[in-house]
């Protein structure tokens, strides 16, 4: 199986936590061939099929140069057997013009994980809504009177923008309404952009946990990433620190709900982040937490994915 990932610039990577540098020591372990490009690299031309500049690629296990490439080649993306989407956030107007590029691509025959169409219909801090029986109490809009609204029901609060990613961006306000005007018009941009507020959930101190879901089934193991010191952020770009636990029933649950309802739809890898008991973002575009996850627990949840992965592309 020949592997295309559309990620960010290689050259970027952190191999020693990223997760899409661990499917692709998975992928070449399995014998598998890798190639990579980045959305800039995709292209489409009347009279042809989407392609790509792409780098063929192979690992070296060596942490400084850790690959090695052939010259950049233009290929067509129906010639490899599956197209990744590791593309990480921000889910702006480009990441959406490379799902339509990708989308043409699967028309072509291509098999593109996460599928592109999946990938509009579900942004992250959105796709939350759809299941309301595992959220805390939560509002999107533009306008600051909802907001004060919300913030007098509820009074401690975290805002949001629906763009964001790593916890940038995220506000907390409590009782005393300390900043919510400055916090609001800061995050809205003056009513331009819409935001996402949420009742504050007081079990983060416990840890906002990473649930992955692999072609429907969840992943045994989560990684509770929990806020250092007077940090409200349990994110990991943010200082949290990441302790792996069992799943607890509940988070099988909501797991298997999730689940049952996603991967059908073509969101092959999932990522929950749950706090408590509640549910506070889906994440589709590039989840994470693969590496932390198996280096605390022994369960491999790279080769869980490639197991998924070869499954979908030999249906």
């Amino acid at each position: 199986m020949n592997i295309l990932f559309v990620a960010d610039p290689l050259e970027h990577f952190k191999i020693y936590k990223d997760t899409t540098f661990s499917m692709m020591r998975e992928a070449q372990r399995r014998g598998h061939g890798i190639s990579a490009c980045e959305p800039r690299d995709l292209g489409w031309q009347t009279g042809q099929p989407v392609t790509a500049g792409v780098r063929d690629i192979t690992l070296t296990g060596n942490g400084d140069d850790w690959f090695t490439e052939t010259p950049r080649r233009q290929a067509p993306l129906h010639g490899f057997d599956a197209v990744l989407m590791r593309k990480d956030p921000p889910f702006d107007a480009e990441y959406i013009y490379a799902t339509h590029l990708l989308g043409q691509a699967e028309r072509e025959g291509a098999k593109v994980v996460n599928k592109p169409a999946a990938l509009r219909e579900h942004p992250e801090k959105l796709a939350v809504m759809e299941f309301q029986q595992f959220t805390s109490p939560t509002l999107v809009t533009r306008d600051p009177a909802a907001v004060r609204a919300f913030h007098a029901e509820h009074k401690d609060i975290i805002l949001k923008p629906l763009d964001g990613m790593g916890g940038m961006g995220i506000f907390r306000v409590r009782e005393d309404a300390l900043n919510l005007g400055s916090i609001t018009e800061t995050l809205n941009k003056n009513g331009a952009e819409t935001l996402m507020v949420q009742r504050f959930v007081p079990e983060i101190a416990a840890g906002d946990k990473r649930i992955l879901i692999i072609g429907g089934e969840p992943v045994p193991f989560v990684l509770a990433r929990i806020p250092q010191g007077t940090e409200v952020r349990g994110n990991l770009a943010a200082g949290g620190k990441g302790v792996a636990q069992p799943l607890t029933p509940k988070n099988r649950e909501i797991a298997e709900a999730v689940g049952r309802a996603l991967a059908p739809r073509g969101l092959l890898l999932i990522g929950l982040d749950v706090i408590g008991d509640y549910v506070t973002e889906i994440n589709v575009t590039s989840p994470t937490c693969f590496q932390e996850i198996t280096e605390q627990t022994g369960f491999d949840v790279p080769a869980m994915f490639i197991d998924a992965l070869e499954a979908e592309v030999g249906r």
